[in-house]
Parts: C-alpha cells; sequence; structure tokens
C-alpha cells in the first residue's frame, strides 16, 4: 500500500512539473518575420545578402547593424515586395516603431561617435570663403582650383578630399597670388575675363543690370592696388568675323559701380552687311566702317577694392530690328543667329598697367593693423600683425614655434625689400600652412578606447565650416579659447547668432545645392528646336527660385516641411512665362502666393526639378521617381543592373507607344519590376509638367496626359496635388531624410548605421517646433556625433 502511494505521489508531482514548464511560444516579433520574411531571407536563400530566420529578434542590440538595414527597408515599405502578402498598416508601422524603440535605447546606453579624419582638408568653396573672411579679398576659387571630388552627395567630405602633389602646388601659386592682391605688394598684370554663355539671352534686361537697358553682363572684380586698367568689352561674332545687328543703331552703356563712363553708339541704318543685305539678322564685318568693330576699350584709373563693371545695351522701346519684331520669348541663339540685335560676348580686364599708389583697399586695413614709424618698431609690428592673422587662419591653434616661422619668412621678405614685403612673404607662408589648408582634429592625449569630447578650438571650427563654411569669427574663437564654448547655453546662443548673420547663406549656397542636386541643371540640355525657351537664363532662374525657397525657410526658421507644402515661391518674367503667371515683367525675383490646392506648391512644383529629372526632349518618370525617392524620402533604389533594356517607342503591332505604355512594358520585365514598383508610380504622378516643367494636358503624341497612379502599397493617386499630399501625410519621413543629409554635411562623413539614432533622435526633438529649421540645426550640434569622436584604429 506504501509504495502504491509513493507512485501516485510521484506522478502526481512529476505531472504538476511538467505543466509548470509551459511549452516555449513564438513572440510576436518572431512570427511577424517567419510570416512575412523568412521565405526569402533565411539562410538557405540569402536574398539580398539577408538572412532573418536565425537572428534574435527579441535582442535586436545583438546585431543592430542588420536590424538598421530592416528599419530602412520598412520606412521605404519596400518589403515584402510587389505581389507577396504583407501585414496591415498598423501591424506594419508598429513592429517598425518597436525595432526603432529597441535601436534607439540600445543607442542611448552605449553611444557611437563614429570616427572623422584627422586632416580635413578644405574645399573649394570653404577656401575661398576663408580668404574673404580672413584678408577681405573676394576670389573666384574656380580659377586657382579644381572642382572637389563628391562622396555620400556633398564635396565637404574629409575622406574623398585629398591632397596631391600637383594640387599643392596650386596652393602655393594661390598664396602668392593672394598675398599679392591682399597687401598690394609685388602685383603684377594680370587678365581676366568674364564671358557670357552662348545660351543666355540677351533680348531684355539681365538680373541686377540698370533699368532701361537690355543684355549684357557685370563683372564683379577685385583690384589689388590704385593704378589704370585695360577693360575691354567685346561684342558676339557670327562666324569668325560678322558682328549681328550693325545695320541699325545701338547704344552700348558701359558704368562702373553704377556711374556710366561711357556711351558709344554702334551700327547704322542702312549699313551694308556681310552677306551684301541689310537686313535683321545680318552681320557686319568691315572695321573700317564706322561702328562695325568687335572690341571697345577703356582705360580706367581705379583704387584698389572692389568694384563692379557693367556693359549692356540701351533698350529700344519697340525692340524693332529694320522693322521686324524681335522674338522675346526665343533663346538667344539659334544656329548662330541672334535675332539680328548685337550681344554682348564678355568684359575682361588687365592690370594694373601703371601703378598709382598700393591704395587703402579693405584687404590693407584688414592686413596692416599697425604702421611703424622707424626701422626698429618694424618687428614688433610684424610680429603683431602675423599674430593676429595667424590666430584666426589657424583657428586658434597657434604656437611660439608658428609665430617664430612666419616671423623668419618675416625676416626673409624684408631682407630683400620694404616692411610690407615682410608682411607679404609671412602671409603667403601662412596660406600653404597644414594649419590654414586642413581642419586638424588631433587624437586625445589620454589613451582610450571609446568616444572621447573635441576641444573648444574644435568645436569653434566644426561649428563655423556648418553653419558658413568658413573660419570661426573672433567672438566664436575667444569663447573657445576660454573654455566656454562648451557650454549648453552659450553654444545655443552662438547658434543663433551665426544662424543670424548673412554668412549663413552657406547652407543654402553649399547645402541645399547638393542636397537637392540644383548643381545639376547647369548640365541640363534641352532639345533647343522642341523647347526653345529653356536656356542658360530660365535655367539659372529656375536654380534661384529654389534657392530663394530654402533660404526663407532658413532666415525665417519656417519648418522644413515647407520645403513640400510652401503656397508661395520667387519668380521672374522668364520662370512667369513657363509658370503661365501673368504680370510679371522683368528679372527681378519677387515673391508671390499661389492659389489653394495649386500643383505648382512646394519644390516638386519647380522647374529647377522637373528640368533636371528629365531628358533632353521628353520627361522621365524613372528620373523623377528615383529623385524623390533619394532626396525627399530618404530610400534610394539600388543602382540598375549592368544592361538595362532601352524602352520600346513601338509596338509589336506598330502602334506608337506612350511613354506610360512603354514603361509598362519595361516593367514586365521581373529584374526591372522590383526598383520600378517604387519609383514609377512617383514620377508619373507628375507627367503633367513636361521636360521643361511647364503645365500640361496633353503628352508627346497628343494625347491627354494621365496622371492616374498606384504606390507600391495599393495606394491610389492621381496627380501631382494628390501624390504631394501622399508625401506630407508622411512628413516625419521627410524630415528623417533632410536631417540624415544635414548630418553627413555637418561631420563630413558618410552616415553609419549606429548614427541612425541620432537622426531619429534629432527629429523626435525637433517635432515640438514642428521641425522648425533652427531646432534642426541645434539638434546636430548638440548631438554627441558633432560634439565627440571615437578615436580610430590607426590612432589608439
Amino acid at each position: 500500500m506504501t509504495s502504491l502511494v509513493s507512485f501516485v505521489i510521484g506522478f502526481l508531482w512529476s505531472f504538476a512539473g511538467q505543466q509548470a514548464t509551459p511549452a516555449v511560444t513564438k513572440s510576436p516579433q518572431r512570427a511577424l518575420l517567419d510570416q512575412y520574411c523568412v521565405t526569402c531571407h533565411n539562410e538557405r536563400l540569402k536574398t539580398a545578402d539577408l538572412t532573418l530566420d536565425k537572428m534574435d529578434v527579441d535582442h535586436v542590440t545583438k546585431d543592430p547593424a542588420t536590424w538598421e538595414r530592416v528599419v530602412q527597408q520598412l520606412r521605404a515599405r519596400a518589403m515584402p515586395p510587389v505581389g507577396r502578402p504583407r501585414p496591415d498598416k498598423s501591424t506594419y508601422d508598429g513592429f517598425r516603431t518597436w525595432l526603432e524603440n529597441e535601436l534607439d535605447k540600445n543607442a542611448a546606453t552605449n553611444p557611437n561617435a563614429g570616427t572623422t579624419v584627422s586632416f580635413h582638408r578644405l574645399n573649394r568653396a570653404e577656401y575661398q570663403n576663408a580668404i574673404r573672411d580672413l584678408l577681405a579679398v573676394e576670389i573666384d576659387a574656380t580659377t586657382f582650383l579644381p572642382e572637389d571630388p563628391k562622396s555620400n552627395g556633398f564635396d565637404n567630405m574629409g575622406g574623398a578630399i585629398k591632397m596631391s602633389p600637383d594640387l599643392l602646388e596650386t596652393y602655393m601659386k594661390a598664396a602668392m597670388k593672394i598675398s599679392r592682391e591682399a597687401t598690394g605688394v609685388s602685383v603684377t598684370p594680370q587678365l581676366t575675363t568674364y564671358k557670357l554663355e552662348d545660351d543666355e539671352s540677351q533680348d531684355d534686361r539681365s538680373q541686377d543690370l540698370p533699368f532701361g537697358t537690355r543684355g549684357g553682363t557685370e563683372a564683379k572684380h577685385y583690384f589689388p592696388v590704385d593704378g589704370e586698367y585695360l577693360v575691354t568689352v567685346r561684342l558676339v561674332r557670327l562666324g569668325t568675323a560678322a558682328i549681328a545687328g550693325l545695320n541699325d543703331e545701338h547704344q552700348i552703356d558701359f558704368r562702373v559701380d553704377g556711374e556710366r563712363v561711357d556711351l558709344t553708339t554702334i551700327g547704322r541704318k542702312g549699313m551694308v552687311t556681310a552677306n551684301g543685305g541689310n537686313g535683321a539678322g545680318s552681320g557686319a564685318t568691315d572695321p573700317d566702317v564706322a561702328g562695325a568693330k568687335a572690341d571697345f576699350q577703356y582705360r580706367l584709373p581705379l583704387k584698389a577694392g572692389l568694384h563692379t563693371l557693367t556693359a549692356t545695351f540701351l533698350k529700344k522701346p519697340s525692340l524693332q530690328v529694320d522693322g521686324t519684331r524681335v522674338i522675346l520669348d526665343r533663346p538667344a541663339y539659334e544656329a548662330g543667329r541672334t535675332h539680328g540685335l548685337p550681344y554682348i560676348s564678355s568684359i575682361t580686364i588687365l592690370g594694373p598697367q601703371k601703378l598709382s599708389g598700393s591704395g587703402n583697399s579693405p584687404s590693407r586695413k584688414r592686413v596692416f593693423l599697425c604702421q611703424s614709424a622707424t626701422r626698429a618698431e618694424e618687428t614688433a609690428c610684424a610680429r603683431q600683425i602675423v599674430t593676429t592673422l595667424a590666430r584666426r587662419a589657424y583657428r586658434g591653434s597657434l604656437t611660439d614655434p608658428d609665430i617664430q616661422t612666419l616671423m623668419t619668412f618675416y625676416a626673409r621678405g624684408r631682407a630683400e625689400g620694404s616692411f610690407e614685403n615682410g608682411v607679404q612673404s609671412a602671409l603667403e607662408r601662412m596660406l600653404v600652412s597644414p594649419k590654414f589648408l586642413y581642419r586638424i582634429e588631433a587624437p586625445p592625449t589620454i589613451p582610450t578606447d571609446g568616444n572621447y569630447r573635441i576641444s573648444d578650438i574644435e568645436l569653434a571650427s566644426r561649428l563655423s565650416f556648418f553653419l558658413w563654411s568658413s573660419i570661426p569669427d573672433d567672438q566664436l574663437l575667444n569663447l573657445a579659447t576660454n573654455g566656454r564654448l562648451k557650454d549648453p547655453a552659450v553654444l545655443e546662443q552662438q547658434v543663433k547668432r551665426m544662424l543670424a548673420d548673412p554668412k549663413a547663406k552657406a547652407l543654402t549656397d553649399n547645402f541645399a545645392n547638393q542636397w537637392l542636386q540644383l548643381v545639376d541643371i547647369e548640365n541640363v540640355n534641352h532639345d533647343p528646336i522642341m523647347y526653345p525657351e529653356a536656356d542658360k537664363t530660365l535655367r539659372q532662374s529656375l536654380r534661384e527660385e529654389t534657392e530663394m525657397l530654402f533660404d526663407s525657410i532658413r532666415v525665417e526658421n519656417r519648418s522644413l516641411v515647407d520645403l513640400l507644402t510652401a503656397n508661395y515661391t520667387f519668380v521672374n518674367e522668364p520662370i512667369a512665362k513657363l509658370y503661365g503667371i501673368p504680370n510679371i515683367y522683368g528679372p527681378r525675383m519677387r515673391r508671390i502666393l499661389y492659389p489653394a490646392a495649386s500643383p505648382r506648391a512646394g519644390i516638386l512644383g519647380h522647374g529647377s526639378v522637373l528640368m533636371l529629372t528629365s531628358h533632353a526632349n521628353t520627361t522621365s518618370p524613372v528620373l523623377r521617381g528615383k529623385w524623390i525617392l533619394d532626396n525627399i524620402l530618404g530610400t534610394p533604389p539600388p543602382p540598375p543592373p549592368p544592361v538595362v533594356p532601352d524602352l520600346k517607342p513601338v509596338g509589336a503591332d506598330g502602334k506608337i507607344l506612350s511613354l506610360r505604355e512603354q514603361m509598362v512594358a519595361h516593367r514586365s520585365n521581373a529584374v526591372c519590376a522590383s526598383c520600378h514598383a517604387r519609383m514609377d508610380p512617383l514620377g508619373l504622378a507628375m507627367e503633367n509638367f513636361d521636360a521643361t516643367g511647364r503645365w500640361r494636358t496633353l503628352n508627346e503624341n497628343g494625347e491627354p496626359v494621365d496622371a492616374s497612379t498606384e504606390m507600391i502599397d495599393g495606394t491610389k493617386i492621381e496627380g501631382p496635388v494628390a501624390l504631394r499630399n501622399i508625401l506630407v501625410s508622411n512628413s516625419e519621413q521627410f524630415v528623417l531624410t533632410g536631417t540624415n543629409r544635414l548630418l553627413i554635411y555637418a561631420l563630413g562623413r558618410g552616415l553609419e548605421y549606429y548614427d541612425m539614432p541620432t537622426v531619429r533622435k534629432i527629429v523626435r526633438e525637433a517635432a515640438a517646433s514642428k521641425y522648425s529649421f533652427s531646432s534642426l540645426v541645434l539638434g546636430v550640434v548638440k548631438s554627441t556625433p558633432f560634439q565627440m569622436r571615437r578615436v580610430p584604429k590607426n590612432e589608439s
């Protein structure tokens, strides 16, 4: 009996133990992946080199790099692929949010500041601005330095812009020329030409030129010393000799700093021209005939400093040539013709030819802080000049050996000439110093295997090159030198001060232009027969429109989302004609409001974007869709395969296919479909805009435009307004993209998986201000990657 009781008790105890250990169940996250993802992303198939069947989704901190890849695909709504089952929106977004939160909590506990290069060369724009702010000399760095390579979409990436022996030699030549111009010492005659592009319109007043004129150009030129300069205004020639439009009288208006210097009459009615006739469009060639010469020269005594020279034509009220009205809405050149009007080709400046003194230019005031009355006082004065300039040039990183090196060069120059020669020699050496040409961030003095805070001096340099693309000013350097810049309140005050400074326009010129790819519009060449209005004047105006929109967001501290939704823009006459806006005349850009629900609202209605995402003779939904994925949504498609089949303009039955029909046929290829399913709907929704950005209702085949489409997730949209509404409904994704680009630009390096929590943190905190521009900039400046640095392996 006892043994039976023991058996029963033992059995019951064993059963109770089994019941107390529940069966292993999957987490909701694991179940979701197993249902929708691991069919493709498993150890056997390894689709896209991503395996999720063995990944520990319940502990994402074990492999944050892989899970950030998953987040990116979920943000793009690219997975599961087209045709495969996918969860409902709330489940989809809920999983992404959970995943991001887990990754962000891990990053907050274990931050990774990332690594930047220790020697970061200034790019061309930064060099130009540094010379301006250091010496008050305006230079065009494109005449000195080659174009900088781009990486991650920007030309200020420390790992991409290197130094070479040839480039170093170029810097040495530039230093000699700039130091001479700044001091007015040993200046030799230089030849500089300001040339107009062949397709730049000159039929009406040009931007910033006097009212009542047409065409021409201006040259903002820095004259290094007081002296005589030879200025040549050249007219456009037709072919090798003939000058257009001289069968009628025209007047060239030449001015310096707005004051008229000369008014020259050229041509005459009835002049016999190159082809023996006297009709519009023919050209005169005989230099002995009054008014037939192509070059007009002026010897001008000019003071040192920056002067503006303009050469243009007085505009005739009727703008007629020999009784024929000029067509105003056509480009300047049509197969070598100029509408029967003379055009300005260039302004050339040669000099100085006769020196009348070093002058009192802004640069000499900046350089020569003191003057010595006796030879004995010169060294002390030179040391004061060298120390003051070098502190700014080297961004506060100035040592006694640095000063001694510069004073040695001063002594050599002084031995060969005057006091000013000595200063020029020291300045030339300063401009080729690594401390000027590079942003240097030294490794920590105490060994560390993790993050370390950069010095206040290094922080000042990061801040000024981020916001100004230039060197710190004295106020910023003083705070850094005194160790106060790291104080959060002081740092925030400095950011706000710097954003309010005119130099902050560098964010528009250098950041926005590259983020939005506006610089590429200069490479756009539309078919002049199909789109004769798409000349350089229009391209420049459209680029300026988008720059001014971004700049208004910066200056007025508006929400970054306004870049998508702004109900205002900036137009001049060429843009107004393209957009169909009445009563806008002249080249001046002015702010206008759009009517409600206008398809033009925001950047997607800008001709700059629409033009640079088109082909020479037709629109390109693929390019437009790719531009949106890359620059608005931050989810660029993968590179195309090596061989991409061309679109077929004619169907199997001989019918001429519309662009939409050609793309449908192209997507029938399974290899092409995966990417085009994401790109094409975005671009097709913008088909009401032609290749130049003009609104249209008929396509290239004369058929009604079909701008209806369906997104990858099944959302149906029709036209640009609906597309914009879709993008705005997920405005956080656009702000994430903009912040991602802003952080890349600020750090001068590409972002890694460990930077993504920082981007999300900046955006979350900026949401309270509705993503105001300053809140995003402050978020970048306060971030760990901006204020700290991780020791590279080769430095530890």
